[in-house]
């Protein structure tokens, strides 16, 4: 990082709407090399400028400021050893809400979970077990399907799904998930062609789960048939956990297709570059 002085930094965001092409560029460049950093005194800037075209300039080079950190971000979490689930989650949420922090998503979360374990005994038979989730989460807190808006880009975002209580399958069953797996039981994705559900696998017991319609629990039989339905040959990761960065994956997929359909071709440019960072 460039260490420039406050004097120098208000030089440089001055000259933001040089009529100067060269001397414009110059100046991005500049403070983009600062890095992450500068970004609460191009905010503070922002506010204090009373000139609109100066104001855009601002805000463009924090958006691309932040999107190269979220591109960092992205990039150190394929390479970590657990690609922890909710961390993920959050990284992709900070590409609408870049101010969101880390701890405000696991509170939240956490808030969750703790209801659930409040009403929760381990000793239970494993769809007893799933009776009990499926109660707190869609009775007591009443998440459900957002039938509505389903390609709302928000229903890909968790701290959206946790505030309006509406997401779409994959929103849904990561909730479920970060709540199951922290009680202990073994509940993972599964990546359905159309639908995102979950399994319950342990050595004696294996049965699914769809978030999307209230933790309903069905069959192996029943995946054959809503394969059948769709003239969709079976194949072995219809049936089988998928990993956390198959979560999400599917997740940038369903932004792409919610922001295809508003016409932010912008923004679908920018999350399919981020798809690239999971898939290569």
């Amino acid at each position: 990082m460039e260490h420039l002085s406050e004097k120098e930094l208000h030089a440089l965001v001055s000259l933001l709407d040089d009529s100067d092409m060269e001397v414009k560029s110059h100046v991005r460049e500049k403070l983009a090399s600062i890095g992450h950093e500068v970004i609460p005194f191009l905010e503070k800037k922002w506010e204090e400028s009373f000139n609109p075209d100066i104001q855009k300039e601002i805000e463009e080079l924090v958006h691309d400021l932040q999107f190269s950190q979220l591109k960092q971000r992205l990039t150190d979490w394929k390479k970590s050893e657990e690609k922890d689930l909710l961390t993920g989650l959050w990284i992709i949420n900070t590409y609408q809400y870049p101010d969101l922090e880390y701890e405000k998503l696991n509170a939240d979360m956490h808030q969750i979970y703790f209801e659930v374990w409040t009403s929760f005994k381990n000793d239970l038979m494993p769809y007893e077990q799933i009776r009990i989730i499926n109660s707190v989460l869609f009775t007591q807190l009443r998440f459900s399907a957002n039938t509505k808006n389903f390609h709302s880009p928000g229903n890909s975002m968790l701290s959206n799904v946790l505030e309006t209580r509406k997401g779409n399958p994959i929103s849904l069953c990561a909730i479920y998930l970060l709540v199951a797996q922290k009680l202990g039981l073994p509940v993972y994705g599964v990546n359905l062609p159309n639908l995102f559900v979950l399994t319950y696998q342990s050595k004696d017991v294996s049965f699914y789960i769809n978030a999307f319609n209230k933790g309903l629990v069905f069959s192996k039989k029943d995946i054959h048939n809503y394969l059948e339905h769709l003239k969709i040959e079976p194949r072995d990761e219809f049936f089988e956990p998928c990993t956390h960065k198959d979560i999400l994956v599917r997740t940038l997929r369903n932004l792409i297709v919610a922001f295809e359909k508003i016409g932010e071709s912008e923004k679908v440019t920018e999350v399919k570059e981020l798809l690239e960072i999971l898939q290569n």
